[in-house]
């Protein structure tokens, strides 16, 4: 099946924020869109706030008066569900209840003819169990929009059990006539973003509870380092803690309370006193008229020390080499199998965060992983409360000479950005195991969804094909509570890769 032809009239029920910007996307790419909302004259409101919303575009020199002027006529409210009928797609966006959901849907099959491409927008239900339901359960999808709907690309066509595969391309191939990038995955609790993001949110909050690092430091190097857009902090104040909340809740019950996916108790409490972020004036951040916002931890600047001495290649952080070296530290190399630590004068050493606690060892200071350790403005160390104040010392001023400010955070195995990483990693070789998606499609999803600066196998490729197995595997050893154990498609990767390059 192809996309829907634009001469086909397409209808959204549900007129808040989603229903409207689906309808937008819609009536742009061309189609008839009539717009049916149960609360009596919401339908019309919408339509105008639709049509100021094509006025912006105009004055934007996005769209020409002409387009907007045929998109207004196009632009149908509808008073009664009936009025549905004539339409080949009816997109859902009400309220994120089963019941609801159910008894709308049933409802439109007794209007729209059988050959009527049904949708639902939800983000956290299951779409298998919605149109389970249906008389004509074959031509049920979900097609999930990201708020904007607009303005981001991404699109998740997702499958129910009874999807059949002819509606589901046609849903696919709608989506992308219309401008959108459509990723398709299997009907599973959150799709792939809300299932794949989890970690970045949860490991995040758990740093804090273990008093590891603060919020806004926290923040700063998932930004900074990590490469990410915005902190989890900064990012689920934005999106609304309860709102969050809510759709970890529900992934987590899902999978039948899945130690991976655990709620935050953090978070729950934040939700429990009301401050919900932005909304609100309150969250992890404070938002009222006159408050400041809180800086991250950054070490005073303190002399570099006079050389390093690199055992083997650093593995991910190898460039850091490089730029030791460019700004005027002498690199002594000793050539050691598996060597991935630097020596500091003092004798303390510095390692690239793997799994492992300082307070194992003795005088050793962690990094954190970056993106691009070129690019990154701030790095994350973590040590024990008997490491060495010199060896601390040195380790802060290597990094201060390579232009970095650098944040210490408490004894965090795995420190921010490489715990969060490596979780991204195994729940997406999880999921494509497990048949939800593609590689391909969930690079995508999360590029394109939440905005990661890379995939999860881009993260994957770039950092080695058994790192992520291994720091995990030594997360369990030190918490084997489940929810750092490598799962078994990511060790059976790992497993595979060093078969292939002969490691023992």
């Amino acid at each position: 099946m192809t996309a829907l032809d634009l001469s086909s009239p397409v209808a959204v029920v549900g007129t808040g924020t989603m229903g409207q910007g689906i309808a937008q996307v819609a009536l742009v790419a061309g189609h008839v869109v009539r717009l049916y909302d149960a609360a009596p004259g919401r339908a019309r409101e919408a339509a105008d706030a639709i049509g100021a919303r094509l006025d912006r575009l105009v004055e934007k020199d996005r769209l020409t008066p002409a387009d907007r002027d045929a998109a207004r006529a196009r632009l149908l409210p509808a008073a009664e569900l009936a009025e549905l009928a004539d339409c080949t797609l009816v997109v859902e966006a009400v309220l994120e209840r089963l019941d609801v959901k159910q008894e709308l849907f049933r409802a439109l099959e007794d209007v729209v003819g059988d050959d009527c491409l049904l949708a639902t927008n939800t983000s956290s239900l299951s779409v298998t169990a919605i149109g389970g339901a249906l008389r004509v359960p074959g031509r049920f999808v979900g097609l999930h929009f990201f708020n904007p709907a607009p303005l981001l690309p991404l699109v998740e066509v997702v499958s129910g059990f009874a999807t059949d595969v002819t509606y589901a391309t046609r849903a696919y191939e709608t989506a992308r006539a219309w401008g959108k990038t459509p990723v398709a995955c299997a009907d599973t609790p959150g799709f792939i973003v809300n299932r794949i993001a989890r970690p970045f949110y949860a490991e995040a909050f758990a740093v804090y509870e273990s008093q590891g690092a603060d919020p806004a430091t926290v923040d700063a190097v998932l930004r900074e380092s990590g490469g990410f857009r915005m902190g989890a902090f900064e990012l689920t104040d934005l999106i609304g803690q309860d709102v969050n909340e809510s759709v970890t809740h529900s992934v987590w019950q899902s999978f039948f309370q899945d130690v991976r996916f655990t709620p935050s108790l953090a978070q729950r409490r934040l939700v429990e006193s009301g401050r919900l972020g932005r909304k609100s004036g309150q969250g992890w951040y404070d938002y009222r008229e006159g408050a400041e916002r809180p800086e991250p931890h950054t070490a005073e600047q303190v002399p570099p020390p006079a050389y390093v001495v690199a055992e083997g290649d650093l593995g991910p952080a190898s460039e850091l080499l490089a730029l030791i070296r460019e700004a005027g530290i002498e690199v002594r190399e000793e050539h050691e199998d598996n060597g991935t630590r630097l020596v500091l004068p003092g004798g303390g050493q510095l390692a690239l965060a793997d799994g492992q606690t300082s307070v194992e060892f003795r005088d050793v200071v962690y990094f954190d992983l970056a993106l691009d350790y070129r690019t990154a403005g701030r790095i994350a160390l973590s040590h024990a409360q008997d490491t060495s104040a010199q060896t601390v010392a040195e380790a802060t001023g290597l990094f201060e000479a390579l232009g970095k400010k650098v944040s210490v955070i408490g004894d965090v195995p795995g420190m921010i950005v490489a715990r969060t990483v490596a979780r991204i990693i195994d729940l997406a070789y999880d999921a494509v195991a497990k048949g939800v998606a593609t590689e391909e499609d969930i690079d995508t999803a999360m590029r394109l969804g939440v905005n990661y600066p890379l995939g999860p196998f881009e993260w994957d490729r770039r950092l080695g094909r058994t790192w992520a197995c291994s720091l995990l595997d030594d997360l369990h050893q030190r918490d084997p509570s489940g929810r750092y154990a490598p799962s078994l498609a990511l060790y059976r990767h790992a497993y595979a890769t060093e078969k292939r390059e002969g490691t023992p």
